[in-house]
């Protein structure tokens, strides 16, 4: 049984600079409820312009130097430019590391236009809450230009520049256009802590409640950040852990990780009645509801938290759609790490094509399945005709993928950028660009 913490006295939050949701300083609508506007005819014909090999190759070579380069693009960026300093948070260790994920991840997708736009879309409606402008989208692409050059040495060509001022042109097009697409939304939203339920020494499940007159529209599956009042401009990413609720309230799994100021705020600093500012929703792994194929999901620690609201979205029987078991792998490595177990169980008994199963890593007492969550997946089935979720910790990702890589075509496995959540566990780290070339797996 976890512990609920007591109510606190409501906390100052220090606005966001973009725009807000009515009821708070400004008005404003409601929030994008999936991949913002995108427009795959336009995308493909701008990027037909674009030389891709070329892209590739010269970012490639500044691979080994990624972060040295990351930290010079910042400096000139904020010398040339200190106005810009304050929409920043003040350590921006996290920060280059987001950048530099996001920016391989563009340049490895210019081969698919559509995953493109839907992926710069969603950026661009999530750089609202910083107050990005259209101006700044020249300024950052002619600093990321200088910052290329000066690290590409003497491979540095007219034909490199040709393709990263094209690249970026197309960039900053597609996601002006999906910010003036959502400019009578909101940028961001003020959420109430009403529960704050201690599962763990590091480990707590929130309840906050948005406005439902003015809801943060989400699927089950997707992400969004969160700023806490101690940490302004600090912005974390987290899984929505439940399907949409009537009262616009939503459940976040929050594991403190070492130095991790938003979380360990979150799980140790924060109770009932403090609030918080949400970010708009993110992410592509979500549930195609024509599909009749089975489901299988595999989650360990608060990777749990995308899988149950997937799961949950599954069950609701007010929603027409064919026929599915869906099978959760649900791994951790000692008893008290599988935190949700109970509530799973309330869904299984709810939900009678759910089958729950637990399995531990490091707990030889256990009556149920022991072992490395990976190799227990694979002694379980082959699952070739199943739509397959995965979200955890960067190694049990990976180990899960190799074994279904050869039994289950790549488009029907679904997972968000591993390193995507904030809430893993210590070492669980990418390198920030090892997403490079995300194939089908979304």
């Amino acid at each position: 049984m976890g512990r609920r913490r007591e109510s606190g006295q409501r906390r100052g939050v220090v606005a966001p600079p973009g725009r807000p949701p009515a009821g708070s300083p400004a008005g404003g609508s409601s929030g994008p409820a999936g991949p913002a506007g995108s427009d795959p005819g336009g995308a493909q014909d701008g990027i037909a312009q674009i030389d891709c090999a070329i892209l590739k190759q010269s970012f490639a070579h500044i691979e080994p130097v990624a972060e040295k380069a990351v930290g010079y693009f910042y400096a000139r960026l904020f010398m040339a430019n200190p106005e810009l300093r304050s929409m920043f948070p003040p350590a921006m260790d996290i920060q280059r590391k987001h950048f530099l994920t996001a920016l391989a991840r563009t340049v490895w997708s210019m081969d698919d236009p559509q995953a493109l736009a839907e992926y710069l879309c969603q950026l661009a409606v999530d750089h609202r809450k910083f107050g990005v402008q259209e101006n700044h989208y020249q300024v950052i692409g002619e600093t990321l230009v200088a910052t290329l050059r000066t690290f590409s040495g003497g491979l540095w060509t007219a034909r490199a520049q040709s393709a990263w001022e094209t690249a970026l042109d197309h960039i900053a097009t597609v996601m002006t256009q999906a910010a003036r697409d959502n400019e009578t939304e909101p940028a961001w939203w003020l959420g109430e802590v009403v529960s704050h339920d201690i599962r763990g020494p590091d480990l707590a499940v929130l309840t906050i409640r948005t406005d439902p007159a003015q809801p943060l529209r989400y699927l089950p599956g997707q992400y969004l950040t969160v700023q806490v009042p101690r940490w302004p401009r600090l912005w974390r990413k987290y899984s929505i852990a439940n399907a949409p609720r009537p009262d616009g309230s939503l459940d976040l799994h929050v594991r403190a990780i070492p130095m991790g100021r938003v979380s360990g705020a979150l799980v140790h600093e924060t109770g009932p009645g403090d609030t918080v500012v949400l970010g708009p929703a993110r992410g592509t792994m979500i549930v195609d509801d024509r599909s009749s194929r089975d489901i299988l999901c595999v989650a360990g620690g608060t990777g749990l938290a995308p899988i149950k609201a997937i799961i949950e979205g599954l069950a609701d029987t007010t929603v027409p759609r064919p026929a599915r078991s869906i099978s959760l792998f649900f791994g951790a490595r000692r008893r008290e790490d599988l935190y949700d177990l109970p509530d799973l169980r309330r869904l299984e008994s709810a939900c009678s094509s759910l089958r729950v199963i637990p399995a531990l890593s490091h707990e030889p007492g256990f009556a149920g399945l022991q072992g490395m969550l990976p190799e227990i997946v694979r002694r379980h089935g082959s699952w070739p005709d199943s739509e397959v979720f995965v979200s955890g910790p960067e190694a049990m990702v990976r180990g899960t993928l190799r074994v279904l890589g050869h039994r289950t075509s790549g488009e029907h496995i679904h997972l968000d950028d591993p390193g995507a959540m904030d809430s893993r566990a210590p070492g669980q780290d990418l390198r920030p660009c090892a997403i490079a070339a995300p194939t089908h797996r979304r």
